[in-house]
């Protein structure tokens, strides 16, 4: 027991990380960027020393974003909080609310896919090219979409939710042929809690 708890800290910890993450990302709490921050920061290791080199990469991409998506809840990017609460909350100024959840730009649907093909495929590519995985088509999948989904998700637009139960149902598979049980586990979770997220959300947005 004691070595098998010693070979799979990491996968635990950053399980029970990812659960509190979750919870928070349904109830938009801005908490959520806290724990997702020491549970990339944690999963940087993990994920490098199971060989998924891409989503070791990805990491620091969301490293990043915690701190941009923290920055952006708050108001910093489009005024303060302050100012929001007291913002007018017709349809012309909602949007431009740091903390109203909204819908995915419809004229970002067709860059933002051009995008995720072209980093699909480079990841891929280096996957193939310079690293031993055995798993690149997979790994370069849920990274590129991931990239997406964090932005998307930063910006609180409603279809992020879309976004993570592709990327959780991928990574749920592919995580159990890594032999990352525990993660494997919570995201099979994720994409139970990613569907009720979504429903949670659009009450949230209809409310406000």
């Amino acid at each position: 027991m004691i070595t098998f708890l010693a070979d799979h800290w990491l996968d635990i910890t950053t399980t029970i990380l990812g659960l509190a993450y979750i919870i928070f990302e349904y109830k938009a709490s801005l908490w959520m960027w806290v724990v997702g921050f020491l549970m990339q920061s944690l999963g940087i290791v993990l994920y490098y020393q199971k060989g998924l080199y891409a989503d070791c990469g990805m990491e620091f991409y969301y490293l990043s974003m915690t701190v941009y998506g923290w920055w952006r809840w708050i108001g910093s990017g489009d005024g303060s909080r302050d100012q929001s609460r007291h913002a007018a909350t017709d349809h012309e100024n909602r949007p431009h609310d740091p903390l109203a959840i909204r819908h995915f730009p419809t004229r970002l649907i067709l860059p933002w896919t051009l995008l995720i093909a072209a980093v699909w495929g480079t990841i891929y590519w280096l996957l193939v090219t310079f690293t031993n995985s055995n798993v690149p088509l997979a790994d370069s999948f849920t990274t590129a979409l991931s990239i997406v989904g964090i932005w998307a998700l930063a910006h609180k637009y409603l279809e992020q939710w879309f976004i993570w139960i592709a990327v959780d149902v991928v990574t749920c598979v592919l995580y159990y042929y890594k032999d990352i049980p525990f993660k494997a586990s919570l995201y099979a979770l994720y994409v139970i809690i990613a569907i009720a997220g979504y429903f949670k959300w659009r009450k949230m947005m209809k409310a406000y």
